[in-house]
């Protein structure tokens, strides 16, 4: 089945000059990239989108983070994208990486990890619509 999903590539990995490389995997791994933008989270848009994460003790650190720099964020579509995007991509804690995955290279800590992927068809229509409204509106 043909899924879309919502991926960011985080602030650390853009300053660092990874989204070329990273992009590189993505379509080595056949995703189809349907939209791609270059933007800067602000406090209200980092609260909107990690709505989930609110009230839990790191939400500062991430908000913090995740406005620091430029995002950019890719529309990306292929079958079975969703669970693929997130096996590519790898774990959240460093430790748990597989050599390989878009964090195991260019993630740092928990927080700075590189990458976020939708981690469910639900996730991705409410962050696509969020980073994307356009692709909703037609």
């Amino acid at each position: 089945m043909i899924e879309q999903s919502l991926f960011l590539i985080k602030p650390n990995a853009v300053s660092s000059r990874h989204v070329g490389h990273i992009i590189t995997m993505l379509e080595e791994h056949d995703f189809a990239i349907r939209q791609m933008k270059l933007f800067r989270f602000d406090q209200e848009l980092a609260r909107r989108f990690y709505q989930e994460h609110l009230e839990k003790e790191f939400y500062p650190r991430l908000e913090s983070f995740m406005c620091s720099g430029n995002t950019v964020a890719l529309l990306l579509e292929k079958e079975h994208a969703i669970h693929e995007l997130r096996e590519l991509m790898g774990e959240v804690e460093p430790e748990k990486r597989k050599p390989g995955t878009i964090r195991a290279l260019y993630g740092n800590g928990v927080t700075d990890n590189g990458a976020h992927a939708s981690d469910s068809a639900a996730s991705a229509i409410r962050e696509i619509g969020i980073i994307f409204p356009e692709e909703y509106s037609k």
